[in-house]
């Protein structure tokens, strides 16, 4: 009877080691599946959040170029505003005559100017035009201005200057004095005109 009783409490102490030890590598399994659901998990985030911040950032990139060709419209509609010409403290001789004549272009558009073309006029006493001379003005910086100089004169007791074409490859802008616009045309300095919708085109 004892002998009995010995051999069911080795058997059971047996079968509970034996489960202990089983219930362990259940505890170690589960852990095991839930760092690796975790790590999914992060990975699924980290995932998520590259393509929500790709997707803003071509978002981003498309506003910067609605509003860059916005900007390049307004100036090219308003660009008397921006673009503005100017001649400093020329000297006047006694009896007549012209020195030291600088023209400034000012630029304060957020677009460079590839070169603008001035006349200058030489004005008499009376009023009349002594001699006229172009003169180009090149690579003119965004927020910025170009000063040149301008020839003597020995004649005249005044100038008239005025802008005769305005080029901006970056703006899309080509003005020009003489250049005709058409009735209707909203945009009508830009050198590539915007693309008409197909469904506006004449059929």
């Amino acid at each position: 009877m004892i002998a009995a009783l010995s051999v069911l409490a080795v058997a059971l102490g047996i079968k509970s080691c034996h489960d202990h030890n089983r219930s362990r590598q259940l505890l170690r399994v589960n852990a095991g599946l839930i760092r690796e659901n975790k790590e999914l998990k992060d990975k699924l985030q980290l995932s998520s959040r590259t393509t929500q911040q790709i997707a803003d950032r071509k978002d981003m990139q498309l506003q910067m170029q609605a509003t860059f060709v916005d900007r390049r419209e307004y100036f090219r509609r308003n660009w008397k505003q921006y673009i503005t010409l100017h001649t400093g403290d020329y000297k006047t001789g006694f009896l007549g005559g012209i020195k030291n004549l600088e023209i400034t272009l000012r630029n304060q558009t957020e677009f460079p100017i590839d070169n603008a073309v001035v006349m200058v006029e030489y004005l008499r006493g009376n009023g009349g035009v002594f001699k006229s001379e172009p003169y180009t003005i090149h690579n003119i910086p965004e927020k910025g201005s170009r000063t040149i100089q301008a020839s003597n004169s020995r004649k005249g007791t005044k100038v008239n200057i005025r802008l005769m074409s305005v080029t901006s490859q970056p703006m899309n802008f080509c003005w020009s004095a003489d250049k005709r616009t058409l009735p209707g045309d909203e945009d009508p300095w830009a050198c590539v005109p915007r693309a008409k919708p197909a469904d506006s085109l004449p059929k």
